[in-house]
């Protein structure tokens, strides 16, 4: 009996400290493209809308650097490295950027796109300097 306890506290220890980062990716496109390496991410899409989350892993300091372009909508896309959601850019019909900016260490780095109802023809693109 008690190592059934065990066996059930050490499952329960082992799922509330599975590497959960509270950003939950949930959207509707077509046209959909992705790419997530560890230092980049990539999105291309017809039509996008909703809430894609990426995650990077910083080897040291740096900033990210994006491009990015969007035909129609209004999307803004965050970052998370310490526990906080930050703007990093957000972009309206027409408009495009080509930056740097956000601070990072090394560590897990979220990076969270979000729509403001449906967005066409974007493309965007983040990686770790």
């Amino acid at each position: 009996m008690k190592k059934r306890i065990s066996l059930i506290i050490a499952a329960l220890v082992i799922l509330m400290t599975a590497g959960c980062s509270g950003y939950i990716s949930s959207y509707k496109a077509t046209g959909f493209v992705r790419s997530n390496t560890s230092s980049s991410v990539f999105m291309n899409f017809w039509s996008f809308e909703g809430r894609m989350v990426f995650r990077l892993r910083a080897k040291a300091e740096g900033e990210l650097k994006y491009t990015a372009s969007l035909e129609k909508g209004n999307l803004t896309v965050y970052y998370d490295y310490i526990g906080t959601k930050s703007e990093l850019f957000s972009l309206k019909d027409g408009e495009t950027a080509d930056s740097s900016g956000g601070y990072v260490e090394e560590g897990t780095v979220y990076i969270i796109f979000e729509t403001d109802g449906k967005c066409e023809n974007g493309e965007l693109r983040i990686g770790l300097e």
